[in-house]
């Protein structure tokens, strides 16, 4: 038998050995899928197809080829992942709505801004862009640096030369493990702006190159809303946000009628979906200076939108659509991108335009020392020829007597291996006069550029200068006078926040709003009779009804002392029962309303308790901004807010418990914001029963047998706040109200 195989079993920490995996996972994930390289704002599958295209010999002056062959070559040759994402990667790339700089130049379904898919990648065809040739540039010398494929049978750039700053001029976004990347696009002119004042400022800070820049240049068009302070905090932390909005014009169709046509939207927005929005809330009735919408785009967008009425603001219209839909998005920028040294950070503006002129140099230098290798090994070779020239009659003497022709004519003419390979090499119709004179023009030149080559390399300022030019002819053949360059996007000064008043927004209704005792409410259609019988649940009745528009705000005063408001648009309709009150504001559990009525903007309010405390309130103080109400008014133990009468007259008629009535001048009345108020009336025993306001002239009404009664002899009951007052007179209700409710 054969000796046991020893065990090799290691102990190790789970949580230890998870994070390990976890981490290593995550950074493949960062590394070599999700973020862009700030050299050539490209990730390794968009980086692979532009290759792989390259490699079939796909420029824009050839014929287009399958998408499915590039999608094989990519997955079979430098990219193992799912044929579809690559595919969708090289999709993205030709969508003229999704990238500013296309760098494929598609034949076939595409996909379109409605958010429809592309055709199957056996009925497209695609190649090359003139953009994407200038991104690969300088890749046949020894620009960037090669690697090998993951088979180990090809070899691909681990960074492309780009000419053109790809990473500002069409964005990227991606979502990584623990990071993410979103970077809008630019435009390729601007971009050039800054790099030169860069060059020549490179201690300039980000205010001068934000200005140069202007902001993101995004393929759908549409209008930035952004303050300039605001842009530049963005490039200067490398993270922000840019508020985007449609573009829109009015159309005039005579007779004072117009309708509103939206020519781009925000990017990144799926038309469809935009028009999908607004449709359902115009039958949710949500927008009702809106009557119709309609798409009546072709390549260019173009949504129609029908106002109301001839009467309608469009401005006012659109803020509302602006609020309620995608025609104004918050693009959140993050430029989150792998550094020249492969570590994920989030970068300034200046940091992302340092590293890309950093790149550039490092390609320059590449390729100069490239071409001085090639221009060497040539001068090398003409030097022989020159030589061979001179001597011509022993060169062919030696190659018809010697044996070993070569090893003689490194001997005896001091020549190279090269050198004598080439000699050896020459065809016999090279061997006349003229070639010489060609050779020697050659060699000069060579010369010459070899001399410049190397001024080149030893001197940075001539360096940064050749960049210069580098980057301005890139912005001459891509730049703003270009059809693909123009910018379109445009700025705007940062709108006022429109408040779009709810009577815009609702139409106008009458209604009546039911409170019942157990806090249900609802609302019917019409002004019904106050004093109707309306149903309600067993053991339920009726607390207050009150009549009012859909545009109102109703407002509600609790026996804790807060005051709440709820929009009557709001208020549940129908033949049931309504909803809870405690679902719409957050009353207490041992209170309950005590008053209901519609808020009036110029009124004024007495408010008070049980214990015949009170004070005036004016309407800007009894709006709450929350649901859960604003407190007003401050009680004792045992008190109660049981009264919030609307100002209509200069008296006040005020009976407790005790049938004792007091009425005096409302100006004995103090105005207060917020507390517990004065004494109103004094008592004994009991409280506060009732209180009425009315003008001295007219007298206060109560109810008695056979009718009401108005009082207009008040002699007997006058005084001053805070008194006892005398008995009610003969008649009055035993109830002890003025009225029945």
């Amino acid at each position: 038998m054969s000796e046991p195989v020893e065990e090799k079993i290691k102990d190790v920490h789970l949580a230890e050995e998870l994070s390990k995996r976890y981490l290593s996972y995550a950074m493949s994930t960062i590394v070599a899928r999700s973020l862009p390289d700030v050299r050539d704002g490209l990730k390794p599958v968009h980086r692979r197809l532009l290759y792989a295209m390259r490699q079939l010999h796909l420029d824009p002056k050839s014929g287009f080829k399958k998408c499915a062959r590039v999608v094989g070559d990519v997955i079979g040759k430098y990219h193992p992942h799912g044929d579809s994402a690559v595919y969708m990667a090289m999709v993205r790339l030709a969508q003229d709505f999704s990238v500013r700089y296309p760098m494929v130049d598609g034949q076939g379904n595409f996909g379109n801004i409605d958010g429809d898919g592309p055709a199957a990648m056996r009925y497209t065809e695609a190649r090359l862009t003139e953009y994407a040739i200038a991104m690969m540039e300088g890749l046949n010398e020894n620009a960037v640096d090669m690697r090998e494929t993951y088979d180990g049978e090809e070899h691909e750039p681990v960074i492309m030369p780009s000419m053109v700053p790809n990473l500002l001029c069409n964005g990227s976004s991606g979502i990584a493990v623990g990071m993410a990347t979103n970077i809008p696009p630019h435009n390729l002119s601007e971009v050039c702006d800054a790099l030169l004042y860069l060059i020549d400022n490179p201690d300039c800070g980000e205010e001068p190159l934000v200005r140069k820049l202007k902001g993101p240049d995004f393929p759908t068009g549409g209008i930035i809303v952004d303050s300039f302070e605001s842009i530049l905090n963005t490039y200067k932390q490398g993270k922000g946000s840019f508020r985007l909005r449609a573009r829109w014009e009015t159309e005039d169709l005579g007779h004072g009628q117009y309708q509103i046509v939206i020519k781009e939207i925000p990017y990144q927005v799926q038309k469809s979906k935009l028009i999908e929005k607004i449709a359902s809330l115009l039958l949710e009735k949500k927008l009702p200076l809106l009557s119709d919408v309609r798409d009546e785009s072709t390549h260019d967008v173009r949504i129609v939108l029908e106002p109301k009425n001839r009467t309608v603001n469009a401005q006012m219209l659109m803020e509302h659509l602006f609020k309620q839909t995608e025609l104004e998005i918050r693009f959140a920028m993050n430029m989150n991108v792998l550094d020249s040294d492969g570590v994920p950070r989030v970068m300034s503006i200046k940091e992302v335009l340092s590293e890309f002129l950093a790149h550039r140099h490092n390609v320059l230098v590449r390729r100069v020392n490239y071409r001085l290798d090639k221009i060497n090994a040539r001068l090398e070779i003409l030097s022989g020829y020159l030589v061979a020239y001179l001597n011509l009659d022993e060169i062919i003497r030696i190659i018809r007597e010697e044996e070993d022709p070569k090893a003689v004519m490194m001997a005896k003419f001091a020549l190279t291996d090269n050198q004598a390979e080439a000699i050896l090499n020459m065809k016999l119709r090279n061997l006349r006069k003229l070639e010489e004179s060609e050779i020697r023009k050659e060699f000069d030149d060579l010369t010459a550029e070899k001399g410049e080559l190397e001024a080149l390399l030893a001197d940075e300022k001539l360096r940064w200068q050749a960049i210069g030019s580098e980057i301005k002819q890139i912005r001459e053949k891509f730049g703003k006078k270009t059809a693909l360059g123009r910018r379109r996007t445009d700025f705007a000064e940062v709108p006022d926040d429109i408040e779009v008043p709810i009577e815009a927004l609702v139409e106008k209704e009458p209604i009546t709003v039911i409170l019942s005792k157990k806090g249900w409410i609802r609302c019917i259609k019409g002004h019904s009779a106050l004093n109707e019988d309306f149903k309600f649940k067993d053991d339920d009745a009726l607390q207050a009804a009150i009549h009012a528009q859909t545009t109102d705000k109703i407002i509600l005063f609790d026996t804790s002392g807060k005051f709440f408001n709820i929009n009557a648009s709001e208020i549940p309709s129908g033949r049931g029962f309504g909803q809870p009150l405690r679902l719409m504001v957050d009353l207490g559990i041992e209170d309950n309303i005590s008053e209901m009525f519609v808020f009036d903007p110029k009124a004024q309010y007495l408010i008070a308790s049980n214990s015949g405390k009170g004070f005036l309130v004016d309407e800007n103080h009894i709006l709450a901004q929350t649901r859960n109400g604003r407190k007003i008014m401050n009680l004792g133990e045992g008190e109660k807010a049981v009264f919030c009468k609307r100002i209509c007259g200069d008296m006040v008629a005020i009976i407790g418990d005790n049938r004792k009535l007091l009425v005096f001048k409302l100006e004995e009345i103090p105005t207060m914001a917020r507390g517990r108020g004065v004494t109103l009336q004094k008592y004994k025993d009991g409280g506060m029963a009732d209180v009425q306001i009315f003008k001295e002239d007219e007298g206060f009404t109560y109810n008695r047998a056979g009718g009401c009664k108005t009082e207009t002899e008040l002699l007997n009951w006058l005084g001053h706040r805070g008194q006892v007052g005398k008995l009610a007179p003969f008649g009055f209700p035993k109830s002890n109200k003025f009225l029945k409710d």
